[in-house]
């Protein structure tokens, strides 16, 4: 696991942290790992296969489209690039 050290935490924000960790009983640590985890990945991001799905259906693709979409895509491999002539 990764370690994070901060510089220059002013005197006030240190003390709000360290109540905000007692009053949810746990480290000062442990709150700003919470803190920084909630901040960097909140609940409410869109995923991807959501994002397609909405999409899809906001333009009215059914089954069949796919289908057809599958029926007439390139199927041709993919030649990996040439580093070195």
């Amino acid at each position: 696991m990764a370690t994070l050290t901060i510089h220059n935490l002013p005197d006030e924000t240190h003390r709000a942290l360290r109540a905000l960790a007692a009053a949810h009983c746990r480290s000062t640590e442990a709150e700003v790992c919470d803190i920084l985890g909630r901040a960097v990945n909140p609940p409410e991001r869109v995923r991807m296969g959501d994002a397609l799905a909405q999409l899809g259906h906001r333009l009215g693709l059914t089954n069949a489209d796919v289908e057809t979409l599958e029926q007439t895509r390139d199927r041709t491999y993919a030649q990996p690039p040439k580093l070195h002539e």
